[in-house]
């Protein structure tokens, strides 16, 4: 899915500087047409059933998870007071409800690698099996500069002992 970009002179921003616009309800409608082989009118529909059924859901306090996509968590803050800035008055702040997004792993993995899910997926795979060697170098590491500060402080006592012994005769 590509979405395009707008220039604008707006704040000095030239036509050599695209800015990045967000999908609006209209493009996101055309993109489900086009992907899926429906007319618009059917897209629109599933596009509002699919928001209707997470606004419910919600709503009613549930978990929405979509396996590959992310969980639509619902949240709520409780009533309290809170201070005007400009007087310090205290101000009552009414309760709300609000939706937290976790995105799914998957999900994340597309957005953060060049080559998409199939490259994400193979990274994913390679540092599981390099996690053990890891552990055991790590370990290997410790290992020797313990025995470095053994050395050294072996290295030092004689020369403790000998300035001690120096000093009593």
């Amino acid at each position: 899915m590509t979405w395009g970009s707008k220039t604008s002179f707006i704040a000095g921003n030239f036509p050599n500087h695209t800015q990045e616009v967000a999908v609006n309800r209209t493009e996101l409608i055309e993109s489900v047409a086009q992907s899926t082989g429906l007319d618009k009118k059917q897209a629109e529909a599933a596009v509002s059933s699919f928001v209707e059924s997470v606004i419910a859901e919600t709503k009613a306090g549930n978990k929405v998870s979509i396996f590959g996509f992310g969980i639509f968590t619902p949240k709520s803050r409780a009533a309290r007071t809170g201070r005007n800035p400009q007087t310090g008055a205290p101000v009552k702040i009414a309760a709300s409800k609000s939706v937290g997004f976790q995105p799914a792993a998957a999900y994340k993995t597309t957005l953060n690698t060049r080559g998409g899910a199939k490259k994400a997926a193979a990274k994913k795979v390679a540092p599981a099996a390099k996690a053990t060697p890891a552990k055991k170098v790590a370990a290997s590491k410790k290992a020797v500069v313990s025995a470095k500060k053994a050395v050294v402080s072996a290295k030092k006592v004689p020369a403790k002992a000998a300035s001690k012994t120096a000093k009593r005769r």
